[in-house]
């Protein structure tokens, strides 16, 4: 960083102070000086006599100072001090230097003092600026190297250099540095010993960056031809550290870093990177990001992670956005991983022992423990993963075993795995997973559920317990759109009929709402056990209908159209008849038709039936016909005769359903 003097005072100007007594009041003016990485515009040089005997006062200027190596740009400088001859015949030179326009602020008003020994054919420079301290040392016959010490240095100092080989603009921080620079044609080299404190920096992007890092190394950066070319070994504690996606927060123990790199085109390439955090990861790999700073690459041919303490350090946000947001693992997992353009190309996971939990508790892996090996291309051996307990939702099973095949880029199951649940059985015959393929294509299973009890099933998922089985087959599943859409179907046997359910999607299934969807296709229900079940008031007959296009979220529904329809008749009660008639909009049965009601408490009905559908909030109703005055429910039929009418075609569906669970708890229902 502070080889300008080397270039600026030995090759321009020095010279000049040499044989300075004999040019006493004298003026030297350039327009340009141009030398080995070096242009300088506007230079004029004074001498004067000094105010002491045998001295001379120089007064040196450059309008324009460019050192393109160092990504200095048209800076300003400004260089007063006096010239004396000391008794070893040493040329001493004590003044100050004003830069302007350089990286940093360096140099804006600085202590400079200069020592010539020609015997020793070195030139000393010695610069100070409050805390800042600077010590360079070069030989005369070869003014292009320099032994430097920099102490308490702001960082922002060395942005030029550091803008050389990536575009990180350094915000904060100090340095203390022992280095050796050579500079050359084409740019320089330089190695050395570094230690940093609270160093920030941002690339413009803003995706790549670090703040509060404190560390030590030892480097060697080549910056000479083709990309700057970096290799560095030490440690780095505290703050955090980014790249893209990858943000570590550092410990406050050292973290041992090995590392090459180089930088083209604005990016940068971690070629080799070896990495030991002690209680938390152990890493050998590489990483390239971007000029924008998005990871484009990260292989890690061996790593070792122990949680939760790796995951809090280096797993977010990259593994919130990879996999799922706030994952809670505790346990040991060792392995590789390779990602390159935004994509898995292969990993091999193994673990003794590990925990996992999704962030919003829905999806729980216990005592995890053997093995996965996949590719996105090839064959990988067949590898066990067996568990203790894997629960998703309020859904539990006990300890299995599953056997995985990586072939063509698929990690599928080899072998049927089986679960007792709910006094049945779900049975997986299949599961395929393409961790590199398009979000469509990534995931596909089949499996069927035999004799699911229903009441133990609702009783999980807090619904209302019902009566009945559920059996099913899923043939494969499939993306579509925003949503996973299951083929096969699944049927319910409950009051004394079936509801066949097909068209199947899951939305979001481990989040805290999961999204179902599904046509729904009733035939024959027994509407007797069905009233006495939601004590809605008695009913008797057979009801088919369709449910089509429902969609439920936390288990409420908030969208369908549905058409229900009691065809062969049956029997009705007046609690039920007037249940139907509020819930609807309509009045209580009153005059003749409600005393007569009275007194028979039930009637035979000819037809029963409701068209509902919800959409956004709203509930629209009609029935087996309408006119201005309202739409029927339920035609009579005989005597008693009962004729139940809706009078409301919208309903907001908070209200219906308030109405509704009123209807249910013993009495009529109220508007």
């Amino acid at each position: 960083m502070f080889s300008f003097r080397r270039p600026l005072v030995v090759c321009a100007f020095w010279t000049l102070l040499w044989a300075a007594p004999a040019w006493a009041d004298t003026v030297v003016v350039a327009k340009r000086i141009d030398m080995p990485g070096v242009s300088l515009q506007d230079v004029r040089a004074q001498l004067t006599p000094g105010s002491t005997p045998d001295t001379v006062q120089v007064s040196l200027r450059a309008g324009k100072a460019d050192i393109p190596s160092l990504g200095w740009r048209k800076v300003g400088v400004t260089m007063n001090g006096n010239l004396r001859r000391d008794i070893q015949l040493r040329w001493m030179f004590d003044g100050t230097v004003q830069l302007s326009g350089a990286p940093g602020g360096a140099l804006g008003n600085a202590g400079i003092n200069l020592v010539v020994d020609a015997s020793a054919n070195t030139l000393e420079i010695h610069a100070d600026q409050g805390m800042a301290h600077v010590d360079a040392a070069f030989p005369l016959d070869q003014p292009t190297h320099a032994q430097i010490n920099l102490r308490n240095l702001p960082a922002g100092w060395l942005q030029g250099l550091l803008a050389t080989v990536w575009p990180a603009r350094v915000t904060g921080g100090k340095f203390d540095a022992d280095l050796a620079l050579d500079m050359r044609n084409e740019g320089f080299q330089s190695s050395g010993d570094v230690t940093f404190a609270e160093l920030k920096y941002a690339t413009p992007a803003g995706s790549a960056a670090g703040q509060g890092l404190n560390g030590h190394a030892r480097f060697t950066l080549d910056a000479t031809s083709g990309p700057a070319q970096l290799t560095l070994n030490g440690g780095v504690h505290g703050g955090e550290l980014q790249f893209g996606p990858v943000l570590a927060k550092l410990p406050a123990h050292d973290v041992v870093v090995d590392l090459g790199a180089s930088s083209e085109h604005g990016g940068l390439a971690i070629n080799h990177l070896r990495m030991d955090d002690a209680d938390a990861l152990q890493l050998e790999g590489a990483v390239a990001i971007d000029a924008k700073g998005n990871l484009q690459k990260l292989r890690l041919d061996h790593f070792q992670a122990h949680f939760p303490t790796a995951y809090a350090r280096y797993g977010q946000p990259w593994l919130d956005n990879l996999v799922e947001p706030q994952l809670q693992l505790t346990g040991q997992l060792d392995g590789h991983i390779d990602y390159a353009g935004e994509s898995l190309r292969s990993f091999a996971f193994h673990t003794d022992g590990l925990d996992v939990t999704d962030g919003a508790g829905q999806l729980q892996a216990n005592g995890l423990r053997g093995e996965l090996d996949w590719s996105a291309q090839g064959e990988k051996s067949t590898t066990t993963l067996a568990w203790n307990q894997l629960a998703l939702r309020q859904f539990t099973w006990g300890p299995a075993q599953a056997r995985w095949h990586s072939r063509d880029g698929a990690l599928s199951l080899q072998t049927p795995l089986e679960w007792p649940v709910w006094k049945g059985r779900v049975r997986f015959t299949k599961f395929d997973w393409r961790p590199a393929a398009p979000k469509p294509e990534r995931f596909d299973l089949a499996g069927n559920i035999e004799g699911v009890d229903l009441a133990s099933f609702n009783q999980a998922l807090g619904w209302m317990p019902l009566v009945g089985t559920l059996d099913g087959n899923i043939s494969s599943m499939h993306w579509i759109g925003d949503r996973y859409a299951l083929e096969g179907g699944l049927t319910i046997k409950a009051f004394g009929g079936t509801a066949a359910v097909d068209h199947i999607t899951v939305q979001q299934p481990l989040s805290a709402s999961p999204a179902l969807g599904g046509d729904v296709t009733l035939h024959q229900i027994d509407l007797a056990p069905l009233s006495d079940t939601f004590n809605f008031g008695a009913m008797s007959g057979r009801m088919d209908g369709t449910i089509d296009g429902l969609q439920l979220v936390g288990g409420s529904p908030v969208t369908f159209k549905a058409s229900l329809l009691a065809q062969s008749g049956g029997r009705i009660s007046l609690r039920a008849a007037n249940n139907l008639s509020i819930v609807t909009g309509g009045s209580p049965a009153s005059g003749l038709q409600g005393a007569v009601l009275k007194l028979f408490k039930a009637a035979n009905y000819k037809r029963m039936g409701i068209d509902m559908s919800l959409q956004n909030g709203v509930c629209t109703l009609s029935g087996l016909d309408g006119d201005a005055g309202g739409y029927s429910i339920v035609e009579g039929t005989g005597l008693p005769y009962v004729h139940v009418t809706g009078t409301q075609n919208r309903i907001d569906w908070p209200l219906l359903v308030h109405r509704l669970k009123v209807a249910t708890q013993g009495a009529v229902a109220e508007r």
